[in-house]
């Protein structure tokens, strides 16, 4: 069997979670030797064996991103053409995926990794493109065979985003970890080289600076942290200049009044990240929208306790006073996840933040239990083999229909 699997983002261009979920899902698969996988990503020409880059479009280059995205797909699409199945993951590849479809008569599976009308502030980011991006999400999952949600809650947000979407073709794949990659392992010296004292405490962020992931919900938090504890913020990427700015501003307002506040805004090698986890008290995860949180897993993995908002699919990864503290928040229903009440919601994120740092020993064995959690119950292996049953079971429906 020929599955090709169609992804904005493959190493060694990954920025996000949907990247680390098919790099490590590509790789599951092809551990199993009974399917042939092929990879269609965007960006220049892979060495990697079955895998295939694809650049923009030099005629498109003026155009709004959006579309620039749908060249790519229009590319993709038409070499996809002898697959037994197609899956993409995200908008940006779901265009590609739904045309290849349509194409070759192929059975299409999407995962959904976010949802655009769950993310109503990308329209500061692409404008009209927004509109765009929501039909092209809309038409894929209305159109296809299977959708893979990350976690319930994901399953959840996907028959209420788009209703007529049959339930019985939705099927919970949880996102994964490598725990043999991501381990403990202090490395005091590459954590001074960014700033960050490892002889004191500290609570980490790491992850993009966009509305879902509630950066400016943290760093009002921080102000009620011990005053010896650090802030370490691995963040970068800004959506807008206008999230960037306001991320800017608070920052410049906590280093007013306290020290230890650390900012590495590149995009670090994994080791790095690790190192920096690894010196940590506690990891942080203030996201309003977060459809499971693999930056949880990686912390959790590297035996650090997590303190992360209630929402959406990370109570099915952190567990409450056990791996470590879930913090409550009653979400405005427009799509935004913003809270309704931003001051009790920060007030309960510092209460939980400090909670976290006062007793270390706590904190150590509520991370040891999250390394346990993240090896016992993610692994990619299992992963792949329950993916790999929903294309089984596409391909069965397809062949009796």
């Amino acid at each position: 069997m020929r599955v090709d699997i169609l992804s904005k983002e493959y190493p060694p261009q990954i920025y996000g979670g949907a990247g680390v979920h098919v790099a490590e899902l590509v790789r599951a698969l092809r551990d199993r030797g009974d399917v042939d996988t092929r990879v269609r990503c965007f960006g220049l020409p892979r060495d990697e064996e079955g895998t295939f880059g694809y650049p923009d479009l030099p005629d498109l280059a003026e155009a709004n991103p959006a579309v620039q995205t749908m060249g790519v797909d229009l590319r993709m699409a038409g070499e996809c053409v002898g697959a037994d199945l197609v899956h993409s993951h995200t908008w940006y590849a779901n265009f590609g995926g739904h045309v290849a479809s349509l194409l070759g008569g192929m059975p299409h599976v999407v995962t959904a990794h976010s949802l655009e009308p769950m993310r109503p502030w990308k329209a500061e980011q692409l404008g009209g493109g927004y509109r765009v991006s929501s039909f092209v999400e809309r038409s894929a999952f209305e159109a296809a065979d299977a959708v893979i949600a990350v976690s319930a809650g994901m399953r959840e947000d996907v028959l209420r985003s788009y209703p007529s979407v049959d339930p019985d073709r939705v099927h919970v794949v949880h996102n994964g970890i490598d725990s043999q990659l991501w381990q403990r392992h202090r490395d005091p010296d590459t954590v001074r080289r960014h700033g960050v004292d490892p002889d004191r405490p500290s609570v980490v962020f790491v992850g993009r600076i966009t509305r879902q992931k509630g950066l400016p919900y943290l760093l009002r938090a921080a102000a009620e942290l011990p005053p010896d504890v650090q802030l370490v913020l691995c963040a970068g990427a800004p959506d807008t200049p206008e999230i960037l700015a306001e991320v800017e501003g608070l920052m410049d307002s906590l280093r007013a009044k306290r020290d230890g506040v650390v900012w590495i805004p590149e995009m670090l090698p994994r080791g790095e990240v690790i190192a920096l986890l690894s010196a940590a008290t506690v990891f942080a995860c203030p996201s309003v929208y977060e459809p499971l949180g693999i930056v949880n897993l990686e912390a959790m993995a590297c035996e650090l306790p997590v303190v992360a908002t209630a929402t959406g699919g990370i109570p099915e990864v952190v567990v409450h006073g056990e791996t470590g503290w879930l913090v409550p928040i009653e979400q405005v229903q427009d799509g935004t996840g913003t809270p309704v009440d931003q001051d009790r919601f920060v007030a309960d994120l510092a209460a939980a933040l400090v909670e976290a740092v006062s007793d270390p020993s706590r904190a150590d064995r509520m991370g040891l239990q999250g390394r346990q959690r993240a090896v016992d119950a993610f692994s990619w292996a299992s992963i792949g083999d329950r993916t790999m049953q929903v294309y089984l079971d596409v391909l069965r429906r397809r062949a009796v229909s």
